[in-house]
């Protein structure tokens, strides 16, 4: 199987189980990943990311490869025009 046949066939269920095994270690059966099983994992999570997910995060891999960072203004204007839902609290105080 080629590289990008297996990110195609991949379901968001495995990419989630990837991502979750890469970043605790371990699969989810609880056995630990080798270095050699977290890396091709981590390069599988890139690479879907880069493919199929549209991500708010500051840093994410680009469909053509490259890092895509976002800058400081681009994140607070992300996060003041977001959904006031995501806000834990909010206080207004009377002088």
């Amino acid at each position: 199987m080629q590289f990008d046949d297996l990110i195609n066939s991949m379901t968001p269920e495995v990419y989630e189980r990837l991502v979750q095994s890469v970043e605790t270690g371990k699969w989810p059966d609880g056995n630990k990943l080798t270095e050699e099983q977290r890396e091709n994992s981590l390069q599988l999570v890139m690479a879907y990311q880069a493919k199929f997910a549209n991500s708010d995060e500051a840093y994410t891999v680009g469909p053509d490869g490259n890092i895509i960072s976002k800058s400081k203004r681009e994140l607070k204007d992300q996060f003041r025009t977001g959904n006031d839902t995501a806000s834990i609290a909010r206080f207004k105080l009377d002088n």
